[in-house]
């Protein structure tokens, strides 16, 4: 039995801004032919992971996020845990200045474990 092609679809007050900031997070490129006004696709410029769809919906963003993106900046363990700190660092810096904004640090004992964040829209994301 082979997976199921996915895409991750939404929503968003401003469907281009937030594409943007997400292609930034996640190193992800517009849809090539991709023209709505009201939307906005990322691909992953390599094909392997799945699409996301930006749609434009007219209410906002109410409660906690039942799901999250986690941005896996460390890669896949075992890790340098002085290293991974610092990518993690690295990358929550890009994405403050890309509109993000940290919600909180989370530690593994005395080891940074990830960070807590919002997108620009205020949706939850973690990076780890």
């Amino acid at each position: 039995m082979t997976s199921t092609h996915w895409s991750l679809g939404w929503d968003a007050a401003d469907p281009r801004r937030l594409a943007a900031f997400w292609a930034i997070a996640l190193g992800y490129v517009p849809e090539p032919g991709y023209d709505d006004p009201d939307g906005a696709s990322l691909v992953d410029p390599a094909g392997r992971r799945p699409a996301i769809g930006f749609l434009r919906v007219p209410e906002g963003k109410v409660a906690k996020n039942r799901v999250h993106v986690d941005v896996r900046v460390a890669g896949e363990p075992p890790w340098d845990m002085v290293e991974r700190a610092g990518l993690i660092r690295a990358k929550v810096a890009e994405l403050v200045a890309a509109g993000a904004v940290v919600v909180r640090e989370e530690r593994y004992g005395d080891q940074l474990g990830h960070v807590t964040m919002h997108d620009p829209e205020g949706n939850e994301f973690c990076v780890a």
